[in-house]
């Protein structure tokens, strides 16, 4: 199943806080495992966050998080620079992908920059993620055709102008 063929799950998007950090990492670490072979050991633990770092980016960056009966089942994280946004981090636990969770929270993302006036998005993504660049390219981004070393594997840029 994919998020076009999207069957209705209950869950909402809210932003994370600080007592969410550890959950938080426990959905990461899942949402990437099937990755790990395919990243360098330093890129992957800048992807696959623990607590702590969690606790990091949520002092540079809003985190929100999908609940569904109190469990959180997804992460994205945005962050304003001047007009300018910037996505990180977005990650749904594998038995919740396909049901419109990612696309849940890629829209809380967006209202949040767009409510913070950014006119462009900005995402990276590695070569392993094909699933996450179709999603991406699905909802109106683009390769900018930058493309920047991430611990010894390419890491392209995508972007997306806000209307």
């Amino acid at each position: 199943m994919n998020d076009s063929d999207v069957r209705r799950f209950d869950f909402e998007i809210r932003k994370a806080d600080v007592s969410d950090a550890q959950v938080i990492a426990v959905c990461l670490a899942a949402a990437f495992a099937e990755y790990r072979k395919l990243y360098r050991v330093g890129a992957f633990a800048d992807t696959v966050l623990n607590s702590g770092g969690v606790e990091r980016r949520l002092r540079e960056m809003f985190l929100f998080v999908a609940v569904s009966s109190a469990r959180i089942v997804g992460t994205i994280g945005c962050v304003a620079r001047g007009t300018d946004g910037h996505l990180r981090g977005l990650a749904v636990l594998p038995e919740w992908q396909g049901t419109g969770v990612a696309t849940g929270l890629l829209e809380a993302a967006e209202a949040e920059l767009r409510a913070r006036r950014c006119c462009c998005i900005t995402l990276e993504t590695t070569e392993p993620l094909k699933r996450a660049v179709r999603f991406y390219e699905k909802h109106g981004y683009s390769a900018s055709g930058r493309v920047s070393d991430f611990f010894g594997m390419r890491l392209f840029e995508y972007s997306k102008v806000l209307l």
